[in-house]
């Protein structure tokens, strides 16, 4: 488990403290936990946002590695490719694993999208990986970015989190490029004009 407990506090340095951005779906957060999730965990829907700043870090790994890896079956991927989807669960939730599932479509294995790793899901990476392991894990992270990408096309509000007050990227776009090799990795310019259309 200290591999899982070191991606996790990776995670967490990703996530930050507490932050409550009304553009954030999310809603109020502690390093990556919103109150959504705390309720959840704890099984209380009366805590509110005192209980959800009291959160520690050791807490917030506990709850990483219970819910957002052991709990989907993060475990049963193929290795190289479980920190970008790990991170990705505790970010996106199941569409983590739909954007795996699209994914493996399109490599041309038969899965199901439905946010669920089970045998199938399984099985399929496992075939990927045991062609391009590497290439798989670069994959998986270009679909991550053009995820983001997407939703901030559609959300105007979502752009800031896509990019920085500058025009350059921003934390969602590297925080997927972190997962992938440089060379895929877009370049301000190529990014300037990814995202000219939103003004």
């Amino acid at each position: 488990m200290d591999r899982i407990q070191a991606i996790a506090t990776e995670i967490l340095a990703r996530e930050g403290g507490y932050v409550n951005d009304p553009d954030d779906p999310g809603g109020p957060t502690k390093y990556g936990v919103t109150l959504a999730t705390l309720r959840a965990v704890r099984g209380d829907d009366s805590l509110g946002v005192a209980a959800l700043r009291r959160l520690s870090k050791a807490q917030a790994i506990e709850i990483f590695i219970q819910h957002y890896y052991t709990a989907p079956g993060i475990a049963i991927l193929p290795e190289p490719l479980q920190p970008s989807v790990f991170d990705m669960y505790v970010n996106a939730g199941r569409n983590a694993v739909k954007i795996l599932q699209r994914l493996l479509g399109q490599m041309g294995q038969s899965v199901a999208v439905d946010g669920v790793i089970g045998p199938q899901t399984a099985r399929a990476a496992a075939e990927a990986a045991a062609l391009a392991p590497h290439h798989l894990v670069d994959a998986y992270a270009i679909a991550r970015r053009n995820y983001y990408l997407r939703l901030a096309d559609q959300r105007a509000p979502l752009r800031k989190f896509a990019r920085t007050r500058a025009g350059g990227k921003g934390g969602w776009i590297k925080r997927a490029e972190s997962f992938m090799s440089q060379r895929y990795h877009l370049s301000e310019a190529e990014f300037k004009t990814r995202v000219a259309a939103w003004g």
